[in-house]
């Protein structure tokens, strides 16, 4: 690592007009294994048990609404 006090940058800029190119992006491997099925099937459980909690939320206010 350098030493920040002794080393000198220059700034420059550059422009470029060319549009920037994507990288081919790899699928997730986890121990040998593609991982992207998981990671959707873990979504959509999260999705349920939150949309399941959410409605939890809800009838215990309605429970406690038909009390008043």
């Amino acid at each position: 690592m350098a030493d920040p006090t002794t080393t000198t940058t220059t700034a420059t800029t550059t422009a470029t007009t060319a549009a920037p190119v994507r990288a081919k992006t790899a699928k997730t491997i986890d121990a040998g294994k593609q991982a992207n099925r998981r990671i959707g099937v873990r979504l959509v459980i999260y999705t349920v048990a939150t949309h399941a909690f959410a409605g939890f939320i809800l009838l215990l206010f309605e429970l406690g609404n038909r009390n008043k």
